[in-house]
């Protein structure tokens, strides 16, 4: 198993939740998050003062998936996210060894 975690722009999230859906992700977990890479931040005038505003609002999508569907995922991400511009967003796939459902005590891909 996989988790993919993938941290997109706030307005992509519609079009990523929907890519997923369509490569046959069944269920996700969506936080807004705040940080910043490259894309560093930018300054505002507030009350006419200037201030810096460090982190910018990001969504984090995860998903656990089992391995053979975790590389059309990742393709799906990349279509839908894609602005071309900096900014776009980072995604981390780490090793799932694990999964319970708690409700039926299933696990493994079952458990997904």
């Amino acid at each position: 198993m996989k988790k993919i975690e993938a941290i997109i722009k706030p307005f992509k999230l519609d079009d990523v939740k929907e890519a997923l859906q369509e490569v046959g992700v069944q269920g996700l977990t969506v936080t807004e998050v705040k940080g910043f890479g490259r894309q560093k931040g930018h300054t505002e005038l507030y009350r006419g003062a200037e201030y810096i505003v460090d982190f910018l609002p990001k969504i984090k999508v995860e998903a656990v998936l089992p391995d053979d569907l975790a590389e059309a995922a990742i393709d799906a991400i990349i279509s839908a996210a894609r602005t071309d511009k900096i900014g776009d967003g980072k995604i981390f796939v780490t090793t799932v060894e694990q999964a319970i459902r708690i409700r039926t005590g299933e696990t493994g891909d079952d458990a997904l």
